[in-house]
């Protein structure tokens, strides 16, 4: 009897209990069952079906169930009834209402098309889709989504683009993707949580507002589309369409008025930067703590190593012009762009002769004259080997600070200056920055930075 009921229970097999040969049960197959459509999911631009190729208009007519969003069901229902044609028109603005009926549909054999708007992929019905019926009963024909179309309005290649959703998510994430200052950001924007105003608030809090152009395209792909860059200071239209999203596309900063430039602390989004490693910099509230450490004298030698486009050094000028800078930077064209920042911040005339220098440290420091200030600001796996040169020509008095990202970092240094016979001090600096929550304003973090400050003691 077990050997019967297992293979009565066989998918497709039925078991004839009334022949047999030899003691072995006959088994005769039954009818397979018609394999099962697939579900095609279609994207549409704004010109709704009429702007479909016309295969697939014609697996449109062809179906029996559509299923579409709210919006486009009067529009798509008056174009099935000019044809005559009277599927099952399946409509809801929560797709995961639609999976019940779409499931009883395909397994009764029903021609299924499901219509949605741009790229059913890009933020659409199609992973919820994907996750409910698998790859391989769907048919996917994509439209063009709202991140083609702005880059092809704005007339700009968006291979390198990057993007990050804001719909029903805090602002935090944005705030850490533009310290990695991208190229070119796309944000799909969430309105019933700021919409555009909160990624003009983020870019603020960052300093930023200067470095990116800040297009705002509306109802894209819609009749009534509407793209357009805004200034800085310009409002955001008092009409502004629910239907939203930015595109920031990092630009160079215009030159600023020097008489409205703070003393110190300037924002980040001025400054001229590598256009291949952009926000490779001191962001400036680890900056303005490093110009204090630094304890800047009216006249003496400051060595600025790893100066990046050079924004502690230079503004260390903007504070002691009597200052003679010395920064070095190994990147190729870094010496350069330290120039143009000297220059756009008025303090090129203070800049020694041939003080922006490109090499590694240590070698390059043996061409400098010995200092009264030094900032180690790079060297990585040379750091100590930076730090022990420094210490040997620091002169009575000066000091050294080194800005640091790991606890194994500062583990290495710390006992060498001590060894060197320099007074330490230890500073952790964590800052975060107002960002948009709602109706309020929360608080994102940068990353923390510690400060190692080490004196040597005055000649007796």
């Amino acid at each position: 009897m077990g050997g019967w009921h297992r293979l009565s229970n066989l998918v497709g097999q039925r078991v004839d209990h009334a022949a047999t040969w030899g003691g072995a049960l006959r088994v005769r197959s039954l009818p397979s069952s018609p394999p099962l459509l697939p579900i095609v999911v279609v994207g549409t631009d704004a010109s709704g079906v009429d702007g479909l190729p016309a295969a697939l208009q014609d697996q449109l007519m062809a179906a029996d169930l559509v299923a579409l969003p709210q919006r486009l069901l009067a529009r798509q229902a008056q174009w099935f009834e000019r044809r005559e044609l009277h599927p099952e028109l399946l409509s809801s603005d929560q797709p995961a209402v639609l999976l019940e009926r779409l499931e009883a549909a395909r397994q009764a054999g029903l021609s299924i098309v499901v219509l949605a708007s741009g790229d059913p992929l890009w933020f659409g019905i199609g992973r919820l889709l994907l996750e409910h019926f698998g790859a391989g009963a769907l048919r996917i024909q994509p439209a063009p989504c709202s991140l083609q179309l702005a880059f092809a309005r704005i007339g700009r290649p968006w291979q390198d683009a990057q993007w990050i959703s804001l719909h029903g998510r805090e602002s935090e994430p944005l705030a850490a993707r533009l310290q990695q200052r991208p190229a070119a950001l796309v944000v799909l924007t969430d309105p019933h949580r700021g919409g555009a105003g909160a990624v003009r608030c983020m870019l603020q809090a960052a300093g930023l507002e200067a470095a990116y152009g800040f297009w705002l395209c509306e109802r894209l792909g819609h009749p009534d589309e509407r793209v357009q860059q805004l200034a800085p200071q310009q409002p955001l239209p008092a009409d502004l369409d629910p239907l939203h999203l930015v595109v920031l596309i990092a630009a160079a900063p215009p030159a600023p008025s020097l008489a409205d430039l703070p003393l110190f602390g300037i924002a980040d989004g001025l400054w001229l930067q590598h256009s291949d490693r952009p926000g490779l910099m001191t962001k400036r509230e680890v900056r303005i703590q490093l110009l204090a450490e630094l304890r800047l004298p009216p006249i003496g030698v400051l060595w600025d190593i790893g100066a990046g486009v050079g924004s502690v050094g230079i503004e260390a000028l903007r504070l002691r012009p009597g200052l003679t800078l010395w920064a070095l930077e190994q990147r190729g064209g870094g010496a350069a762009l330290i120039r143009r920042n000297a220059e756009r911040f008025g303090v090129a005339a203070s800049l020694a002769a041939g003080g922006a220098l490109e090499g590694r440290a240590p070698e390059a420091l043996a061409q400098l004259p010995d200092p009264d200030r030094v900032l180690i600001g790079g060297g990585g796996s040379t750091r100590a080997a930076i730090a022990a040169a420094a210490c040997g020509r620091l002169r009575p008095g000066g000091v050294i600070v080194i800005p640091l990202a790991t606890l194994e970092a500062l583990a290495e240094l710390r006992p060498l200056l001590e060894r060197a016979g320099l007074e330490l001090s230890v500073t952790q600096i964590q800052a975060w920055r107002g960002a948009p929550l709602a109706d309020g304003t929360r608080l994102a973090p940068l990353n923390p930075v510690l400060v190692l400050s080490a004196q040597k003691p005055a000649a007796a």
